[in-house]
């Protein structure tokens, strides 16, 4: 199986963000397209594999945060067919509210961070449900559902492979640790571990997170990711029921993930890959709002 990781080089960063590329019998798909500001990124490295944007037969999206869908409506105007979560295909379509959300959390920083994001055409955009088949390139993709880091995800399957978007967390390539993805509105402790369990049900022989790279140790993902989810949430709550306010919850936050990460024997300039993959106040605000939720 012909698959290609494309490093989108987000923020000038190393293997933080990536696009795969896929080589079907008639022809190429790629799953994901990363932010619109690596979309000059995403074309060179198209060309180096002696493609364009016009050898695409299709994209599928695991769902449309920024950092996995932002250059999805431009290249839907260039013709390309977009396969997404039912539940995101309008907010594809029409990006606004998205971008409002996005905004309220980036700020100033938007622009910089993920370019312009264009609307698809609805034409381009195929709305895709759990266990549907999608035929593209010669290839047969079917659909996961596996919420929990967004209502709208979905996993997809080739053979014995997933492309996992965030639904299996992030680990960066050669490094032993698991990062936590949680951002609000959407994160959902017990909606996850449900598709942790159902992805664990699958046996994968390897899976692809967006974040980043071929990972074949597919059970000591999944079960690090439990166990993180965990513990993570429970940190967070501690905090909260102590009163303590947002920020200091962030401050703390950030200090044990950056302690994880050098006991797992990360550089200083792996944990700023890790940090831009994974915004650690995102969590916590994710994570927060989960537990105030419940209450």
């Amino acid at each position: 199986m012909d698959i290609r990781p494309l490093d989108l080089n987000f923020q000038g960063l190393p293997q933080a963000i990536a696009a795969y590329l896929i080589r079907g019998p008639r022809g190429w798909v790629l799953v994901e397209t990363g932010p619109a500001s690596t979309l000059p990124n995403l074309r060179a490295a198209l060309a180096e594999n002696g493609l364009t944007t016009a050898d695409l037969s299709g994209i599928l999206l695991t769902h449309i945060h920024l950092d996995h869908a932002g250059a999805a409506g431009r290249l839907a105007r260039e013709g390309i067919p977009l396969w997404v979560h039912e539940v995101g295909a309008p907010h594809l379509i029409d990006p606004e509210r998205l971008l409002t959300s996005a905004g309220r959390i980036y700020g100033e920083r938007m622009d910089v961070l993920w370019g312009e994001t264009l609307s698809a055409p609805e034409e381009m955009v195929t709305a895709v449900r759990d266990n549907d088949l999608i035929q593209v390139a010669g290839l047969e993709f079917s659909a996961l559902n596996s919420p929990g880091h967004a209502w709208h995800h979905h996993a997809y399957v080739l053979e014995d492979i997933a492309f996992t978007g965030d639904a299996a967390g992030i680990r960066l390539p050669g490094k032993e640790m698991v990062d936590l993805p949680a951002p609000p509105p959407e994160f959902k402790l017990e909606v996850w571990l449900e598709t942790l369990d159902r992805l664990q049900e699958q046996h994968f022989s390897a899976i692809y997170p967006t974040h980043y790279g071929r990972l074949e140790d597919v059970d000591g993902q999944l079960d690090g990711l439990r166990e993180l989810l965990h513990t993570s949430t429970d940190f967070v709550f501690d905090r909260m029921e102590a009163g303590q306010e947002r920020e200091q919850i962030v401050a703390e936050y950030v200090a044990w993930n950056h302690a994880r990460a050098r006991a797992a024997g990360l550089s200083d300039f792996t944990i700023r890959r890790y940090d831009a993959a994974n915004p650690l106040f995102m969590s916590v605000d994710g994570i927060m709002r989960y537990w105030n939720r419940k209450k």
